[in-house]
């Protein structure tokens, strides 16, 4: 026997039923500081410096993978190559 409910009700009813905390608030708290420190180190940065630590990694895990796609590309020609 198999038997299903359906239970329609919002997630902070479902909370409150449960007896579960409802950590909004503090998400809300936690969210601005994230963000607000976030605009402060944007803001003390310069555009020059942020693409200087942003790019050479970007352009570097480029290379990386072109070379890997590129050694990839040999060896199945040269497999190819040696099948008759």
């Amino acid at each position: 026997m198999k038997i299903t409910v359906n239970v329609d009700c919002t997630p902070e009813e479902a909370r409150t039923f449960l007896g579960l905390p409802d950590v909004k608030p503090m998400q809300d708290v936690l969210m601005k500081q994230v963000q607000d420190q976030m605009a402060t180190n944007l803001h003390a940065m310069e555009p020059e410096t942020m693409l200087k630590v942003w790019l050479p990694a970007g352009v570097q895990g480029m290379e990386q993978l072109q070379k890997m796609f590129w050694s990839q590309f040999a060896t199945s020609g040269q497999m190819r190559e040696k099948k008759p």
